[in-house]
């Protein structure tokens, strides 16, 4: 049976060969022709672009090395939070590369929607597959290597105004001076939002500043009640991306007294005006460090008139104001004689180290019990959480470690914990915005007993 499948396929393509033959042939071929004569050369084609030549004009080390160099500096380059938060969709958008660029290319929502489940849920997320990736140049010039000229390093990747998080989307920063390249910057380095409890009332939302400062006198956190928008737990509060919102001044729970204003950075200048300013030992360039570097602000319509330094009057008068509020409010923001923010006296651990005279690291030093269960701090309702009470306690703290009061707050306290960890955490000490720094916490201060 095979052979005669065989031979029939093979009759079939001499078949199919000579039909072609049949069909393709043509009338008889007439004589020969004579061959042609042979034309002139033609003229020699341009030489191609050396394929070093465009990248040479980029990667030299004037350029390209010396940014490399100081980007090791900055704490953009460190990478510990990239690893941290690698996969986590919510904290991917700025601690991830591919996160930034996800959220920036997909114009990504901060808003907050009622979920099936019931709760209210962030929309500012990346994707799982793009919840990665260390910050890198290609974070922020996101057309590198399109062109592959010099032409692909200026753009940006987003200088859009940016919907804040931490209000749901209903406010914008938009930073006008040097044609809102600070937006790029304030993009990240904005606080999340503090949220309600997903089986409150509020149901995970967006917490009410408005009705903080409207309502200061009512109770925020009773542990014998039912309906506690937010059980406070060690980490409550304004996340550590607290500059651009002082920048912008729209950040804080804006308490009755003295008005909000901004001071003239808001309107007129950047953030690299003062944070890429010319490089000068381990600050400005593409390190991000300001400290010590007065370039950017000495500069033609900015304090170019009376040039500043470290020592500037005009410097250390508002750092050591604001230092001072800083200590004042905290000192107020106690339960009986026990200090409700937490102390750091680590150097290294505490990132606002020296900002306060008591170093408070911002995060909370009693709190609900059910928040934090294997908590390290002062815990209210007898428990000792740490059998070994560290030296940073006060006497005070080490006496009530078993005897605490039970935490309760009011909407004033609450409010007042906020702008002081907003203060804290924008790390300035005023610098970045004076006049909407000194507002928020002089206003929580005169506003507590």
């Amino acid at each position: 049976m095979k052979k005669n499948l065989l031979i029939t396929g093979i009759g079939f393509l001499l078949i199919g060969a000579s039909i072609f033959s049949a069909c393709t042939k043509e009338g008889p071929m007439g004589p020969a022709g004579a061959n042609g004569t042979n034309g002139t050369n033609g003229t020699n084609g341009t030489n191609g672009t050396d394929g070093t030549a465009g990248c040479i004009t980029c990667h030299n080390p004037e350029k390209v090395g010396v940014v490399l160099t100081e980007f090791q500096l900055s704490k953009h380059s460190f990478g510990a939070a990239a690893f941290e938060e690698a996969g986590n969709t919510s904290c991917a958008p700025c601690h991830s590369s591919e996160g930034f660029q996800y959220v920036s290319a997909n114009n990504t929502p901060a808003t907050f929607t009622l979920g099936t489940s019931g709760t209210y849920v962030n929309n500012y997320t990346s994707v799982g597959t793009s919840a990665i990736g260390n910050l890198l140049c290609q974070t922020c010039h996101s057309s590198l290597h399109t062109t592959y000229t010099s032409a692909d390093i200026p753009a940006l990747t987003t200088i859009a105004a940016v919907p804040m998080i931490m209000w749901g989307g209903t406010k914008t920063i938009d930073l006008a001076g040097d044609d809102h390249i600070g937006n790029l910057c304030v993009k990240c380095h904005q606080p999340r939002p503090v949220t309600t409890g997903a089986t409150s009332a509020g149901k995970g939302n967006v917490l009410d500043y408005a009705s903080l400062a409207a309502n200061p006198t009512a109770v925020f956190f009773d542990p014998a009640s039912t309906s506690n928008l937010v059980k406070p737990s060690y980490r409550t509060g304004v996340h550590y991306g607290a500059a651009g919102a002082i920048y912008a001044g729209m950040g804080g729970v804006e308490f009755a007294g003295e008005s909000y204003t901004n001071s003239t950075h808001t309107l007129v200048a950047s953030c690299q005006q003062c944070h890429m300013a010319t490089q000068t030992g381990a600050a400005g360039g593409h390190t991000f460090v300001a400290k010590g570097n007065y370039t950017g602000c000495n500069v033609d319509g900015c304090h170019a008139a009376a040039p500043l330094d470290a020592k500037s009057s005009k410097v250390t008068d508002i750092t050591t104001s604001v230092k001072s509020k800083l200590d004042a409010l905290a000192a107020k923001l106690k339960i009986g004689t026990v200090e409700i923010l937490s102390r750091n006296p680590d150097s290294e651990g505490n990132l606002w180290y020296g900002k306060t005279t008591n170093n408070y690291d911002g995060y909370f030093n009693v709190y609900d019990p059910s928040s934090n269960p294997e908590g390290e701090i002062n815990n209210p309702g007898g428990v000792l959480q740490n059998p070994s009470p560290s030296n940073s306690w006060t006497a005070d703290q080490k006496a009530y470690n078993l005897t605490l009061p039970k935490l309760t707050l009011t909407n004033a306290q609450m409010g007042a914990i906020i702008n002081f960890e907003l203060c804290l955490r924008d790390y300035s000490l005023g610098i970045h915005n004076t006049s909407y720094t000194k507002a928020l916490l002089n206003n929580s201060i005169a506003i507590l007993p």
